[in-house]
């Protein structure tokens, strides 16, 4: 919503096709953005516990955040474990989140701008 009109009817008068105008000139603009979305919503889904917990019935089936939830013994924690484990957890979002940091910092320089 951001992106200025401008650009779209300056493609429209060089003569592109209103798919040549979303795919060399919306999207390129709008990659920080959907980048942006791409990490939160992979964190939202990989960090969820309550909706995992509602439907998975067997324990072969846990996702990452349940199978943490394993390691809260019920006479004591082994705590050496249950590090061990959440390292494990979290470095798939680590290798994420570096992957996409250049969009994700792009996309929240861009989102202070306003005006034309």
């Amino acid at each position: 919503m951001t992106i200025p009109l401008d650009f779209d009817q300056a493609a429209r008068i060089d003569g592109a096709s209103t798919f040549q105008i979303y795919w060399r000139v919306i999207l390129p603009l709008a990659k920080p953005a959907l980048a942006t979305m791409a990490i939160f919503s992979f964190l939202y889904t990989w960090n969820d516990f309550l909706l995992p917990s509602i439907y998975i019935n067997s324990v072969e089936h846990y996702t990452l955040a349940l199978g943490l939830n394993m390691y809260q013994g019920r006479f004591g924690n082994s705590w050496n474990l249950v590090m061990a484990a959440a390292t494990y957890t979290i470095v798939p979002v680590l290798v994420v989140f570096f992957l996409a940091q250049r969009y994700f910092i792009k996309g929240i320089q861009l989102t202070g701008l306003a005006g034309r």
